[in-house]
């Protein structure tokens, strides 16, 4: 390819490129990633094919490419939003949006990930597959295939960004911006109903212990603890994991065996029904 006067501005992206770099993007997100720059080289190798479209001059095609080498780490399922604005900027300015292109990305990466880390790594996961755990729990083979069918759906979400990033660029994500942080906040208190919720009914934690003086019985868990509040066992488990989950010398593997020791025992000894 020759290094003459680029044609930058004349190539129209097609909805197939998009698809490739999208594509590229949320396979590889993670199996590109480094400690120095981070999710960098995988934003370049998704979107080198359509750059390489875009610039049709060698020297700008490695200084785009050169440009998104850089640091950039950002929830992967909302950077799809970003990569899919910055091919749109390029296609219509070419080597000259390099420094705009490269200040979109750093400052938008940051907000981008709180609400994303959030939303998908955090409450997504944890509704849906406490959801489909309990159904599980209760025989049902619905809770497999609601989670099946659940993550399929989240998969073409991301393309899906990806285009209104494409079709939007930095009017979408500056105008939602506020609605996007209300939104978080409304699926974090509906994550907290669902979790407060499946403590009650998924955990079972009680107790057959009887305290006898003379003629007095008093059974621990249905006339004290239960009307101190239902449930109250459970949640007292559930907080300690939540704790141990907090230390960095516990792990999820020994905070389960934790559990297993503590079951057992407690059955042993009588605190805890079988």
């Amino acid at each position: 390819m020759s290094n003459e006067q680029s044609n930058t501005n004349n190539y129209k992206v097609t909805k197939k490129d998009l698809r490739k770099a999208a594509w590229r993007w949320n396979w590889m997100t993670v199996n590109l990633f480094n400690y120095e720059t981070q999710e960098g080289p995988a934003v370049a190798w998704s979107l080198a094919p359509v750059l390489r479209k875009i610039y049709k001059n060698d020297d700008e095609y490695k200084a785009a490419l050169e440009n998104h080498f850089k640091y950039f780490n950002t929830t992967p399922t909302m950077a799809n939003l970003v990569l899919g604005a910055v091919v749109a900027m390029e296609e219509k300015d070419g080597i000259k949006a390099k420094d705009t292109v490269q200040s979109f990305k750093t400052s938008m990466m940051g907000p981008l990930a709180g609400i994303g880390d959030t939303i998908f790594w955090v409450l997504w996961p944890t509704i849906m597959g406490s959801i489909s755990g309990y159904m599980a729990l209760q025989g049902n083979p619905l809770g497999a295939i609601v989670w099946f069918i659940v993550n399929i759906l989240f998969f073409i979400m991301k393309f899906w960004f990806f285009d209104i990033g494409y079709t939007s660029g930095t009017k979408l994500i500056d105008g939602l911006g506020d609605r996007l942080t209300t939104f978080t906040e409304a699926a974090s208190i509906m994550g907290l109903t669902v979790i407060g919720s499946l403590v009650a009914t998924v955990v079972k934690v009680s107790t057959p212990f009887v305290y006898k003086t003379g003629q007095v019985k008093l059974a621990l868990q249905t006339d004290i603890l239960d009307k101190i509040m239902p449930a109250l066992l459970p949640v007292l488990l559930t907080l300690l994991v939540y704790k141990l989950l907090d230390s960095k010398k516990w792990t999820p593997t020994r905070i389960i065996f934790l559990v297993i020791v503590i079951a057992i025992a407690g059955t042993f000894f009588g605190l805890f029904k079988a």
